[in-house]
């Protein structure tokens, strides 16, 4: 069977760890778009205010298949 995809990029935050930040960003991202197929995390960046890091934001490539 023949598809087609596209990928789209988004960010996502979490106090709490790069994988929950991917949690999250997934989460919402399969809100919006159907057929979501998977994600590549393109980069990773920590928060940091007074010496310690506050948050965790990574930028995905998410890939959904197009529907016919």
């Amino acid at each position: 069977m023949e598809s087609v995809a596209r990928t789209t990029e988004i960010s996502a935050r979490s106090e709490t760890s790069f994988e929950d930040a991917i949690r999250v960003g997934i989460e919402r991202a399969t809100q919006s778009l159907r057929n979501v197929r998977g994600a590549w995390v393109k980069e990773q960046e920590v928060k940091i205010d007074n010496g310690e890091i506050t948050a965790f934001q990574v930028i995905m490539k998410v890939t959904f298949e197009l529907e016919n």
